[in-house]
């Protein structure tokens, strides 16, 4: 008997706390979208590996002790390897058995002509091989915090910094309220610690994730500004801002605690002004640490699709770093969300049709064939 299974998980916009979020204790507002990565494992008679998005088919792995062997040179599966090691090593320190299969891998986060929006692939594709592993092989491991951590843990060793908020929104779904576990701390963590399995099960001082809700009338809307945006330079950039100017990045964080904090009030409350008044709060905030650290977060096309959403009632930001990339927008009504897609086509701003997506990693279909 043959058996496959097939995971979805989906993509993810940042709402408000970009950037400070890599501060202990700061939190961000992170949403899952529609768009999503897909994994299906399926048995084989030897370790397989298909990532359909980079042309590899059928290449060749093993699993031996503690480590994994791909066939390719290819740098884009360092991410992939590091996700399959890592859950591999789960599985056996647990006592589960390993056995051959075939993971698959599709990716409909980009534009078909290759454009990435900016919606955390790498972070999709890790939670989706994670989650798939686990639910193929060992369907009692597979709970959605035991997930988050493996695919956190995995993407921050291959990547060597970053949040984590992509991979809680991939994992957990909806609207979440995030501060990072501090990839610093998760290192080191990793690094004394004996086993994956103590690194899953302890205490991750910094990190908190929860689920929120958009108050019931307000409308989300996404914007393409048509340029890619290089995440890593802009952080970067902020970042060393903290040893130039210290009082600038001080400032900053206080101002995107209040801007965070005045959005996620909104939220919890049912008060759309409050919310409105977070994201343009934020948007000061960004630009701001951009013009003190000399470099574009908010660029002329973001600062149009932020202003057209102003203009007609609601409020704009840069989502994620900024520099490019998408902008996004919480519009008062349907009509004003409607206008505002107009308006942003008229200003050269592809209005993409992205919404929240609640459920978070999920299996999609299961399969048994004689």
């Amino acid at each position: 008997m043959a058996r496959s299974i097939t995971v979805k998980v989906p993509g993810k916009l940042m709402i408000a706390g970009e950037f400070a979020v890599l501060e202990p204790y700061q939190d961000l507002a992170v949403m899952a979208v529609n768009r999503f990565v897909y994994a299906t494992i399926s048995e084989a008679d030897s370790h397989q590996l298909t990532l359909s998005d980079f042309s590899l088919h059928n290449v060749p792995w093993t699993w031996h002790e503690t480590d994994i062997h791909i066939e390719s040179d290819d740098a884009r599966l360092s991410f992939v390897k590091e996700a399959l090691r890592i859950t591999y090593r789960y599985m056996e320190e647990k006592g589960m058995p390993i056995r051959p299969m075939h993971v698959s891998t599709r990716s409909e986060l980009d534009d078909a002509s290759g454009v990435k929006y900016g919606l955390g692939s790498s972070a999709a594709i890790v939670t989706s091989i994670v989650a798939g592993v686990l639910h193929f092989q060992a369907p009692a491991l597979a709970e959605k915090d035991t997930i988050f951590r493996l695919s956190a843990l995995s993407h921050v060793i291959t990547q060597g910094n970053g949040s984590g908020a992509d991979i809680a929104a991939s994992t957990y779904g909806g609207l979440l309220q995030f501060s990072s576990f501090q990839a610093d701390w998760l290192l080191e963590a990793y690094q004394e610690a004996d086993s994956i399995t103590e690194v899953v099960e302890k205490d991750w001082k910094y990190y908190k994730s929860k689920p929120i809700t958009l108050p019931a009338n307000v409308c989300f809307c996404v914007g393409w500004t048509g340029s890619a945006a290089s995440t890593k330079d802009l952080v970067n950039r902020v970042r060393l801002l903290k040893i130039n100017n210290a009082e600038a990045y001080a400032a900053f964080l206080k101002d995107s605690e209040n801007a965070v904090s005045q959005f996620l009030t909104g939220a919890k409350n049912n008060d759309i002004n409050q919310l409105f008044q977070g994201i343009k709060a934020n948007r000061k905030a960004l630009d701001q640490v951009g013009k003190a650290a000399d470099t574009k977060i908010e660029t002329p096309d973001l600062a149009v699709l932020c202003n057209i959403a102003e203009n007609l009632g609601g409020a704009g930001k840069p989502s994620g770093a900024g520099g490019g990339d998408c902008g996004i927008a919480f519009m008062p009504s349907e009509e004003t969300a409607e206008q505002l897609a107009l308006a942003w086509e008229e200003a050269g701003i592809k209005a993409l049709t992205l919404s929240p997506f609640i459920g978070g990693e999920t299996v999609v279909e299961e399969d048994h064939s004689f």
